[in-house]
């Protein structure tokens, strides 16, 4: 355990700062998932407009330092190439 103040509220923060980065992630997750679902159902104009909707919260917890941007890119690169493959 913490011996100081100092090493206390920061013990205290890590856990705040961990719980709502959990929560970013799975947020993450689950557009991602949202646009697999859609890719899996076939319809293309749907699977497009949802993979348009999780871009933003794609690049939104990029930019928060959540996943590093180039994972990013990399989701939205394999996102896009699966729905240009549907036919």
């Amino acid at each position: 355990m913490a011996n100081s103040a100092q090493a206390r509220k920061r013990a205290r923060q890590a856990v705040k700062r961990r719980s709502h980065n959990v929560h970013l992630r799975s947020q993450l997750r689950t557009a991602i998932k949202s646009v697999r679902k859609a890719i899996g159902s076939g319809d293309k104009e749907v699977a497009k407009s949802v993979f348009i909707e999780s871009i933003g919260t794609i690049d939104s917890i990029a930019g928060k330092g959540i996943i590093h941007k180039n994972k990013a890119s990399r989701c939205k690169s394999r996102l896009s190439s699966a729905i240009k493959l549907m036919n």
